[in-house]
């Protein structure tokens, strides 16, 4: 039976703000530990060897083949059509291979050893640049077996924040992938503090010769699988960290300026893991599975990662190029080689797998199309009334489909890292599995509420998780205050998740963090009446339109988001309009269904009666969400250009590059856009 109330008061109300509250299952005092002696990551380590023993804990595919298709794809260049042959590739991988939690251990033992072969020492930084595998995890274990500090980068970061994400905390040591050397390579030599380079898969034997080369042979390489023979022949004791001891400097891909680098301590991690632990305890099991493929440089992967492995659960790495059978050759996809039963998502991951499943229902012609909705709507109706023999019949008969492409297991997943538009979980959760919300930052360790499943809704993003507390701060200009009904303001949270604060970066400590330990996360909530919370802006990207009125750029986008014609969108707006207006990438496949077109995309995006299919429908899904007049779309400028990190229009997180967008698509956006400038 579900708690009547998700949170509650755990201290007083002050002018201008709420009465700080805790979740409903936080005990008396904030949760700092999963359990006795558990004070580091080396300290889960040794507890999961002990307690988890030969269960299967880290599992892998190798790559067999890599094979290259030609295909035929049509572009038009001045108006005429030409056809172009581009090659794709497409990845044959091995069965899933396991590690048990002993062997994994031991592993990472090996790797400690050999870290400290080759001159590591405790207190050292050391920088993993590469992309979610079992060899990043190996890596980070055998650091925080040696007291070592990890320093995160994303795989697709570029020159310059590599080069800051090395230079500023002083790198002693690398890990990359044979295919990132290149990159590695163009900043090393700027950077004198790196000392050895370790990297997994087969490199390229100039890239080698080069990094040799730099500083006049200074610098060490090994590969992974040699560094842990090193270990082997010379073992070292551990260097166990302390509990207030730093883990990480987790840089986060900033929209603005240099990545900023989150100091976490060990106490922090512990405290998180023990928060997952506490609050979901119940629902995760031994029996689950997890699958990973989030970049592991970002806090939400990471920490549920370690929150998995404290559990016991089997950890599959995937990638996001072999995800599905359409990527890879000879073999199953990643998600139906290890049917996964639990699974975390980012906003634009659940949004690719809706219009995914949107796109096959539409190619299966009028009858099945029909069949689809018609059961989403009756499994609606039964949720809502509590007819699960209903809701059964609709799953057997129509939604295990849908679910077998995912393996068949999937039972409940968390999406977190930005907002989740409510149409697209309930979509998902009728048609696939149970999407629960969280809400997060780098700053407390990607937790600061949680979503439980006894209290499963659409819209909130759940309780205080039970390492933090929260409370809310008016912000006056826009209208959002504590004594409003629900009460609302600017989220503020304190607790054991918590970080240290920015690394060497005293001016942003003292804006963020309060004397007596509050931090400001810049986002707008609003206490709903059972006590969960909800995000309803980003004070940032608030904007006030020529009416007086002020608009939430990222509710919007989270909202727009859901219409199966978008791909990506950036909603824009002028102080001096009435009204916003969105730049769209849209998607393809459900824009030909639409509007039957075998036109080239860019000619697509040129075709103004498309824009203006596109806009009504974008308007469509607002006027549904419930939008007021003035958030409703003017006008829409449509790009074929697909926003990645490498042309530099999202982050490596995949956040809006809000400044670059409007910048690159501002002649387009002066042409359709209305602004009463005097």
């Amino acid at each position: 039976m579900a708690p009547q109330m998700g949170s509650f008061e755990c201290g007083t109300t002050s002018p201008g703000e709420t009465a700080p509250r805790v979740g409903y299952a936080t005990p008396k005092g904030l949760v700092s530990r999963p359990g006795p002696d558990i004070d580091t990551v080396y300290d889960i380590l040794q507890y999961t060897a002990k307690r988890h023993g030969d269960r299967d804990a880290i599992g892998y595919r190798e790559i067999l083949n890599i094979i290259e298709e030609e295909k035929e794809v049509r572009k038009m260049v001045d108006g005429k059509e030409h056809i172009e042959k581009k090659k794709w590739l497409y990845w044959q991988m091995s069965e899933f291979k396991y590690w048990t939690y002993v062997e994994f251990r031991d592993k990472v033992l090996r790797v400690a050893s050999g870290l400290r072969e080759m001159g590591m020492e405790p207190g050292n930084v050391f920088n993993i640049y590469a992309d979610t595998s079992h060899i990043w995890q190996l890596m980070s274990h055998a650091c925080a077996a040696n007291a070592m500090i990890v320093a995160t980068a994303y795989a697709t970061l570029g020159e310059s924040g590599l080069q800051h994400s090395l230079e500023e905390p002083e790198v002693a040591g690398v890990f990359t992938n044979a295919d990132l050397l290149g990159t590695l390579l163009k900043v090393v030599d700027k950077t004198p503090t790196v000392k050895i380079i370790v990297y997994d898969g087969k490199p390229k034997a100039d890239i080698l010769e080069k990094l040799k080369k730099i500083r006049n042979g200074e610098i060490r390489l090994i590969h992974i699988d040699d560094l842990e023979k090193l270990g082997a022949e010379h073992p070292h004791e551990p260097t166990p960290p302390k509990f207030e001891g730093t883990a990480c400097i987790m840089y986060t891909s900033g929209t603005t300026g240099p990545p900023k680098g989150v100091v976490i301590t060990h106490s922090n991690l512990v405290a998180t893991v023990g928060s997952i632990f506490t609050l979901l305890g119940k629902w995760i099991q031994q029996t689950d599975c997890f699958l990973a493929f989030l970049p592991l440089a970002h806090i939400l992967e990471y920490v549920v990662e370690l929150g998995m492995f404290y559990v016991g659960m089997p950890i599959g790495y995937g990638r996001v190029k072999t995800l599905t059978d359409a990527s890879v050759r000879n073999c199953l996809g990643d998600l139906r080689a290890f049917r996964p039963t639990i699974m975390v998502g980012v906003p634009a991951v659940w949004e690719t797998i809706r219009k995914g499943i949107v796109g096959k229902v539409n190619q299966g012609g009028t009858m099945k199309k029909n069949i689809f909705h018609g059961a989403l709507s009756v499994k609606k109706f039964a949720t809502n009334n509590k007819l699960p023999i209903v809701a059964n019949l609709t799953d057997t008969v129509v939604f295990n489909q849908v679910r077998e492409q995912t393996g068949g297991r999937l039972r409940l997943t968390l999406s977190g890292g930005a907002a989740l538009s409510k149409e697209t979980q309930e979509f998902l959760t009728m048609a696939l599995v149970t999407i629960l919300s969280g809400y997060g930052l780098t700053e407390s360790c990607g937790m600061s509420c949680i979503l439980p499943p006894d209290f499963m809704q659409y819209g909130p993003v759940g309780v205080p998780v039970p390492s933090m507390e929260v409370k809310l701060v008016d912000v006056e200009d826009a209208g959002y205050r504590a004594t409003n009904n629900p009460p609302q303001g600017e989220i503020w949270i304190r607790g054991n998740s918590l970080c240290k604060g920015y690394f060497k970066r005293p001016d942003l400590n003292e804006e963020a963090f309060t004397p007596d330990g509050w931090f400001k996360t810049g986002d707008v909530g609003q206490w709903e009446k059972d006590g969960t919370m909800s995000i309803i802006d980003r004070k940032k990207n608030l904007v006030k339109l020529s009416g007086g009125e002020y608009i939430a750029l990222e509710r919007l986008e989270s909202i727009y988001k859901s219409c199966n014609l978008v791909n990506n969108i950036c909603v824009y707006a002028d102080p001096d309009a009435s009204k916003p207006m969105a730049v769209i990438h849209p998607h393809e496949s459900n824009l030909r269904h639409a509007t039957g077109s075998e036109a080239h995309l860019s000619e697509m995006c040129a075709d103004k009666k498309v824009a203006e299919l596109i806009l009504k429908e974008c308007n469509a899904v607002g006027k549904k969400a419930g939008l007021k007049g003035m958030e409703t779309l003017q006008a829409v400028v449509l790009t074929s250009d697909e926003w990645t990190p490498e042309n530099g229009l999202v982050t490596a997180a995949q956040k809006l590059q809000r400044r670059k967008i409007s910048d690159r698509y501002m002649d387009e956006i002066k042409e359709v856009y209305i602004i009463d400038r005097d």
